[in-house]
Formats: C-alpha cells, structure tokens, sequence
C-alpha cells in the first residue's frame, strides 16, 4: 500500500486549561478495510492515557488507541513522515509528518506483545486437558470394556506376538531371541506347582508357564494365559513357597484378565501419542509397549485383586500366604520401596502395605507346608542349566 503524503500539522498544539488536551495535528489515517485515507484530527488525553482520532462525517465516530499501545513503523514512510500502528488493530495505520506529538507516546519502540496469547494459551491447556482425559479416563474404560469381548483365540494371539518381541528387545539388535530354559525336572517341577495351587492343566486354555534364561528379577502376566518368570527371580527365591506365591499372583492376572485390559491401555494410549508426536505404529512404539508389558504396572485395583486370588490359592494349597509377603521384604531391603529392578512389584499399594497385608493373611497356629519336595525344588532352581 503506498501512502500520500501526510498533511501538514496546525501551527501549534492547542493546550487546554486543565493541561489534559493536545489537538491540532492534521493527519492521513487509514482504517485498514478501505484503500483511501481518512483526514483526521488528533487529541491526545496524556492523563486518560489515550490518543483520540477524530474521523471527519457523521458517519463516522472516533477511534481511541491506548497510548501505550501505538507502535512505530520503521522505514515505511521514508522521508515524508512516520507511520504508527496500535498493537489492537493489525490493520489500521495512522500516518503523520509532525512527530511531535509522539512524546506522548512512551513505548513506539517497544515490541508487541503476540496478539491473541491468552487465547492460544486456553487452547494448548484445552488440548492438554483434552489429551489427558483421552488417555486418563477414556481409553482405560474403553479396554475394560473391549477384553469382555475379545476370543480367546485373539488372546493367544496376542501374548504369542508379545512375547516373541519380549525375547527379541532384551536379546538386543541382530541377536537371536533370548532363550527359554528348556531342563526337563526344572520344567516338571514347574507343574507340580501349577497343580499344587489348583491352576488347570491339559486343556487348550491352560495358562503357560515359561521361564527366560535372564537375571533379572522379575515375572509378569501377558495376555492369553501367558506367564513368564526370569531366573533371576528363581535365584532370588529363597524356597519354592516365594516362588509359588509370585506364581500365584500372576495367575490371579490371568484369571482377572489384566494383562489384556493392560495391553489395550497401553495400546490405546500410546496409539494418542503417536499419532500427537509422530511414529505412530513405529519402533519407537514397539519398544515403549514392551517395555511396559515386562514392567507390567498394573492399576491398585488389580494389584490388589491378584493379591487377594494369591492369598486364596496359597491357602488351599496349604501354603503360607506370608510367602509373598517375605519375597516382597527382601527385594524392598536390597533395592528399595520404588525403584530399582523391582519396578515390576510397585504400583499401588507400596511394598511394605503388600508385606503386612500377606502376613496378615496367614493364620496363626496353622502349619503350613512346602509346595515342592526339596527334590523338585532343587530341579526348578537348575530349570536353566
């Protein structure tokens, strides 16, 4: 847009008495909808803090800009005068060769504040908010809803494919899958635990026991009735009774269906994320939902439940439901409450609540057993050899 020259200013300012008004300034003022100026008048309010632009025809009604508020047009006017703007109207432009009237004006050379941040900012934390309540509240009622639903067929399907890329992420990049440990009398063993603590055997939907040749100390639930120790778990155990009792809180998993309502959420939500931050169904991904399936955090509520199914299947076997509680008290005295490598163990409640909850739950003066002859608990602490 060129500009016309700016009319000259009145001689003078005129001042009223009460030192409040400067008039006089004759100038072009353009309201940014037409292409033609606008001869206008300017008073300026230096106690209102205002600059009053008077447009000509009654038509047409006075335009305010906040003296702080005007900004100054560099190299836009080129000899001829200067341009202002107001930081409220990109568009309007006001256009004069007197300059002195932009004493009045204290921040001309001041950056601009971003026009409209307050409402982008409600924006972002409306999106933020949106985002949250997705993966918060909508995606986890949307899994339990969905593992009703699915066969178990897909189940298997699912803890097949998931272990299979467990094997793969902790063998590492070009490395075959890591191993299952395959010793006979360690695996039998294994049954003979499975029977002891009442779980099905011998039928297509019978939950499968593998043990990974890793030390870390840890067992997790996958869907399809999959559930997986690590040798460094079995090492740690101090009697087959520890061991049985992580069994059977991880078999009070796969009866309640958590490991499928957890692969959901964590698929649901990390499907928001990709989609959000990109790499959506990427490796990134893969790797993340592994990573939370072996962590298997599940929420309190069903820590608690496979808790309580533990206790249950402890005591019918004739087992000391205060064997989870000790293998709990030792991992919490060698790595702590909430973190280190028992990740897997601290959701809600903490260690220490689970360990008086299991002792709570054995009763006194009852003699418990051992699950496990020490023959077969020998041969399960070699199932790796």
């Amino acid at each position: 847009m060129s500009l016309p020259p700016a009319l000259p200013a009145v001689a003078k300012q005129n001042q009223t008495q009460d030192g409040r008004i400067y008039s006089g300034l004759h100038c072009s003022y353009f309201d940014g909808d037409a292409p033609v100026p606008y001869t206008v008048t300017l008073m300026v309010d230096s106690l209102a803090g205002l600059l009053e632009i008077g447009l000509p025809g009654s038509a047409h009604t006075g335009v305010r800009w906040p003296l702080d508020d005007i900004r100054l047009l560099e190299d836009t006017a080129g000899d001829e005068g200067v341009v202002l703007r107001w930081t409220g109207d990109p568009l309007a432009r006001l256009h004069l060769s007197d300059p002195s009237v932009m004493r009045y004006m204290p921040r001309l050379t001041r950056r601009a504040p971003p026009h409209g941040r307050g409402r982008l900012a409600a924006w972002a934390l409306a999106a933020v908010a949106g985002v949250a309540l997705q993966i918060g509240v909508l995606v986890p009622l949307l899994a339990d809803r969905l593992a009703t639903y699915v066969p178990p067929a897909g189940e298997r399907a699912l803890g097949e494919a998931t272990f299979g890329q467990i094997r793969e992420a902790l063998a590492g990049t070009g490395l075959p899958p890591l191993p299952t440990c395959e010793n006979v009398a360690g695996l039998a063993a294994l049954e003979t635990m499975l029977i002891g603590l009442g779980v099905e055997r011998g039928t297509e939907d019978a939950i499968k026991v593998f043990v990974l040749d890793h030390e870390m100390v840890n067992a997790f639930a996958l869907p399809g009735g999959y559930v997986v120790f690590f040798r460094g778990l079995i090492d740690a155990a101090l009697s087959p009774n520890e061991v049985a009792a992580v069994m059977a809180h991880e078999v009070g998993h796969v009866e309640n269906r958590d490991p499928t309502r957890h692969a959901l959420r964590s698929a649901g939500s990390i499907g928001i994320l990709g989609l959000l931050l990109g790499d959506f169904a990427g490796g990134a991904v893969v790797l993340f939902l592994t990573e939370q399936l072996i962590s298997a955090n599940y929420a309190q509520g069903a820590e608690s439940g496979a808790d309580e199914f533990a206790y249950g299947a402890l005591e019918a076997a004739g087992v000391s439901p205060a064997a989870l509680g000790n293998m709990f008290e030792r991992l919490r005295d060698k790595y702590g409450d909430t973190e280190g490598i028992v990740s897997h163990f601290i959701s809600h409640p903490t260690l220490t609540s689970r360990i008086d909850l299991a002792r709570a739950a054995a009763r006194k003066g009852v003699e418990y057993t051992d699950i496990l002859s020490q023959d077969d608990w020998a041969a399960l602490k070699a199932v790796c050899d």
